[in-house]
């Protein structure tokens, strides 16, 4: 994408990083169902959220309703995450593996968010005091997501390629 005018080439990473983050939620939240049904994760942390989003706007909250929205914005946030990992990866372009690259940044979207401004807002407890295998879980999903955000951006870059 060297020959591309800046902020063509900052759409065309940013869009594809999105497509990749959306994509890596998706395999991500596989990754929580399955320590869901193990009985690490008690309460899914999306819906966590979606229910604390909807108790705050006065919504009543259909479980149907609410469990679709809550898959809905998880796989936005993704996107967003994705979407600023592309641009960034892009602009700055960061030696080293790119499953270093995928473990720090999910990593640092874990932290961020469990141990940030979700505790921050009230949602959930920070990870030393939320239930016993939760935070190991969701740091576990959250590499998985920047594995495959990586192995994803990275084949859609080599197709971009001139």
């Amino acid at each position: 994408m060297k020959n591309r005018s800046g902020w063509t080439r900052m759409a065309v990473a940013g869009g594809a990083g999105a497509l990749a983050g959306g994509l890596a939620t998706v395999v991500m939240s596989g990754a929580m169902f399955a320590a869901k049904r193990a009985g690490l994760m008690g309460d899914m942390p999306p819906e966590k959220i979606t229910a604390h989003a909807l108790d705050k706007l006065g919504v009543d909250r259909d479980p149907a309703v609410q469990d679709a929205l809550a898959s809905a914005l998880h796989i936005g946030f993704g996107a967003a995450a994705g979407a600023l990992f592309g641009v960034v990866e892009d602009r700055l372009e960061p030696p080293g593996p790119g499953v270093l690259k995928g473990l720090a940044y999910g990593t640092v979207i874990w932290g961020l968010s469990y141990a940030g401004w979700v505790p921050a807002v009230g949602i959930m407890a920070r990870p030393d005091h939320d239930r016993p295998g939760r935070p190991q879980s969701m740091l576990a999903a959250h590499w998985v997501f920047g594995i495959v955000l990586v192995a994803i951006l990275g084949r859609l870059r080599v197709h971009q390629r001139p």
